[in-house]
């Protein structure tokens, strides 16, 4: 269990002795649901998100806005988006982020998909905007994307970052600050 992200050792001690304690029963359709996940579940053709049939429900969702579309890191950070309910375009999950020194380069992530998925498509798309996160790792792909993504589509975007609603500024970093300053907007 400690495989699993964000679980130590203390915590996946804290699992299996709970498993063992409870209910067989219990424990058989927790095994058998996660069977379940792993023979049913797999990544869209389309997007690289994880869905349970042909396509994923946005994909498959005609109302969404064809000429956007959303890069992610991972398929987890669409529902994320999802839920802040703005948007309405489609997504593309990458899989990861470019991290040389953990041996990720362009050919393990799902950009080749990205990439064929603009120059394909029957009508190019607006905009992509670029979501992945605000590490090194992230930026450098960011990056690596809008040079590869830029001849083919006529705007490529990138997350405004800024100061958390209900924040201080006197507890807020100096990056993040230089960052709402410069992503400032008319009132």
């Amino acid at each position: 269990m400690r495989k699993l992200p964000g679980i130590g050792t203390k915590t996946a001690l804290r699992l299996a002795f709970h498993l063992v304690k409870g209910a067989r029963d219990d424990v058989r359709r927790l095994a058998n649901a996660l069977l379940e996940v792993a023979e049913r579940i797999h990544p869209c053709p389309q997007c690289g998100n994880y869905c349970d049939g042909a396509l994923c429900p946005v994909c498959r969702d005609p109302s969404r806005d064809q000429g956007v579309i959303c890069v992610v890191e991972e398929a987890y950070e669409v529902g994320a988006i999802e839920r802040a309910g703005r948007y309405r375009g489609l997504f593309h999950v990458l899989g990861g982020r470019l991290s040389p020194l953990d041996g990720i380069g362009p050919e393990h992530l799902n950009i080749d998909g990205l990439v064929s998925r603009i120059t394909e498509a029957p009508e190019t798309p607006a905009e992509v905007i670029l979501a992945t996160n605000a590490s090194v790792e992230g930026e450098a792909t960011a990056v690596y994307l809008q040079g590869l993504l830029s001849p083919h589509v006529s705007r490529v975007t990138r997350l405004a970052r800024g100061i958390p609603v209900g924040s201080d500024l006197e507890y807020v970093d100096g990056t993040t600050i230089g960052e709402a300053l410069a992503g400032r907007r008319e009132m």
